[in-house]
Parts: C-alpha cells; structure tokens; sequence
C-alpha cells in the first residue's frame, strides 16, 4: 500500500480529539507486519500505544498525533472533510497536513528501511497519541512518563508536525518557547463613582502595574530564540453600571518565554512589580510547557541533509509557533526535532496539503534513517 493509500485510510477516520475511531489500530496492524511490538497504553477516553522494534542503541522515535480539530462548518469545505479527495495536485482533508498523512509517511518509510535493512543497527520507535489537539492531559504527557520510570532514553526523536512555511522543507522546529499564562485578580472597594474618596479603584491601581509588566524586558532571547514576550489578552471590570466604581479588575495575560527564563524567574519577577505597587491581589498561574531545544548537531544536520538531497533546498532552523508534545517528549530524549508539512492551512476550512509533498516526506524519513540506523 502506498503512502498516499494509508493516509486516506486515517484521514478518513473522524478522530476528532480525543476519539482516536480506528486510526491505531490500522497503524499498529502495519508495525506489526514489520516487527514492532506495540505497547497500548491508554489513560481515560485517551488512546496511545508505543510501538518498538529492537533493544540496542541508538533508539530513533517517531511521534505524532492522530487526532484532528473539528472541522467547522462542513458546509463551507469544498470537499468533505472526512472524505479525502484529490484535486488540482492537492489532497483535500482534516488532518491532512495535521498531521495524519505524516504518520503515513512514518509507517512507509520504515517499511521500506526495514525491508532494505532487516539487520540494521539500533532501534525504532514510534509513539501516537489521539490527545494532541486537545486538553493533552491524558496522551504523550502519560506516554513519557511511563518511558521515563522504566528507563527508556530516546537518542533521536522526529515529531511530524507540519513546520514547513512555503514549501516543503524550509524549515524545521529544533525547539518551541515555553508558555505560562496568569490569571490576575486585583481588590479594591466597590463605591458610588461620584464619591471616589469613599471607594478604591482597582483599575486604577493595576494600570501602572500593567505598564510596568507591558515595558519590562524580561530578555534579549538568544541566537535560538526571539526575546520573551508579555502579553495581556484580557481585561475585565465593572458592573455594567457606568457610575459605579468596582471591586475587582480581572486580567488575563501570557508570557511566550525562552530558554533564558524559567517559570520560576518569570514568576519572580511579576510577584515582585506586583507588590511594588502595593496591589491588593491574587494571582493564579498554569504552565502550558517549558521551553525546549535541540542545538544545531547531528539531528538538525542529518535532516537538513536529507531535505537537501530530496527537496534540493537548505532547511531553516526555527522555534517559533506554539507548543507540541515535543515539550513532553524532550525530557526523555536527547536531541528531538519537528519536521513535517507545510502548515498554511492548518486547523482551517479545507485544509489541504500538496500531493507531490507526500512520497518527498516519506523519502526525507527514510534518508534521516539511513544516515542515523544504518
């Protein structure tokens, strides 16, 4: 079967997240073809497994996820979303370029270094999960932490999320920027607006607070990462009354922060222009994911030297964007990268990727393994 056959076989599954429908088991049935022993390991409505073939290092894994957002209003599509459709050079369909024909690309490139090599040296991984698109409590989070009691230690790790920007290949995630969101309340004292004397504002008592968080430099960021950003998203107040001075203003707000922060430090330093002010407040605060990386090394060069030789361009290395399950998957592996489709249409009506792109993936897949495994 071919790459493109297999991905139409997933992407005509309705796994939107967490429902993985019947996605697994067609890829475990292909791994298992080919020696791979698969691990189910499945926490809440949450499907996983890991599938493995040998014991001896270097262990090469690779991760992705085959679960989709809904789709919106099918009425808007083209085609329907769950009816993967060829048009134009394009293969119309959710999760098409996010990222179940990746998956595909996986499965048939192994397939192929396996017939090629039956002996080769090391091992091979591959972890899914159907909690990637979601709350992500129950998927590669529980995945990794089952790995690292038993002491797995992945050597390479390869996630197929889309990371191309205008065509295949020109670019590659070797990290992501941690995310910490806050939820600030601040008190004051709710009065009539015409007798402020008898009230305390605490809008007006953030406000220059918030200007001190909004033009601090937190960092220069590093030759990976672009310098840390604050941002507000929110602002609530009032009581709906215009001449009534409320007792509390809500803020929402995030930091998109480098490896030259920790969610510690960042924590610090708000406490500390908070009380400054002399705010009245509370502050509840939720880590979406530290900051990883992969330094320029072995990884980012055999990729980029595998796009080369297929794609006939130089990848750029980038860390921009929001977060994936790499954030999970780093704390077990030593070098890890993002290389997948190109991801103009992601999560959008008619989401499509280029038909020549699919065998090209594939192919860059296989090359990485033969440079790493051979």
């Amino acid at each position: 079967m071919t790459t493109l056959a297999l991905a139409k076989q997933l992407l005509t599954e309705q796994s939107i997240t967490p429902d993985d429908k019947n996605c697994q088991k067609i890829l475990a049935a292909r791994l298992r073809a080919i020696g791979f022993e698969i691990e189910e390991m499945h926490f809440g409505n949450t499907k996983n497994f890991y599938a493995k073939r040998g014991n001896n290092a270097p262990l090469l894994c690779f991760a992705g996820h085959t679960d989709v957002v809904p789709t919106g209003d099918v009425n808007q599509w083209t085609f329907d979303p769950f009816t993967p459709t060829e048009h134009n050079g394009k293969l119309y369909a959710r999760g098409a370029a996010d990222m179940k024909t990746a998956i595909a690309c996986f499965v048939t490139a192994c397939e192929r270094f396996i017939a090629a090599n039956p002996h080769f040296s090391g091992s091979l991984a591959l972890l899914i999960t159907s909690d990637e698109e979601g709350d992500a409590h129950d998927g590669t989070t529980k995945v990794v932490e089952q790995l690292k009691q038993r002491g797995e230690q992945i050597d390479y790790c390869i996630v197929g999320e889309p990371t191309a920007v205008n065509q295949l290949g020109d670019t590659l995630k070797n990290g992501r920027r941690g995310s910490l969101s806050g939820n600030l309340t601040v008190h004051g004292k709710q009065g009539h607006i015409a007798y402020p004397h008898l009230a305390k504002n605490p809008i007006h008592a953030a406000a220059p607070a918030l200007a001190e968080l909004a033009a601090t430099e937190w960092d220069t960021g590093n030759p990976y990462f672009p310098a840390t950003s604050f941002q507000i998203s929110n602002i609530n107040g009032g009581t709906g009354a215009t001449n009534v001075i409320p007792a509390v203003v809500n803020v929402k707000f995030n930091f998109r922060f480098s490896t030259e922060q920790t969610e510690s430090s960042l924590k610090t330093r708000v406490h500390e222009i908070l009380d400054k002010h002399g705010l009245q407040y509370d502050l509840d605060w939720s880590l979406s994911g530290n900051p990883f990386l992969t330094e320029a090394g072995q990884l980012t060069e055999v990729a980029q030297r595998a796009i080369g030789e297929i794609c006939g361009i130089q990848a750029e290395l980038s860390t921009t964007g929001g977060t994936s399950d790499g954030r999970f998957i780093k704390a077990i592996a030593n070098e890890l990268i993002e290389l997948g489709f190109v991801n103009a249409t992601i999560h959008q009506i008619d989401e499509h990727i280029e038909l020549a792109d699919i065998d090209k993936l594939s192919a860059i897949y296989e090359n990485m393994l033969i440079q790493l495994m051979k």
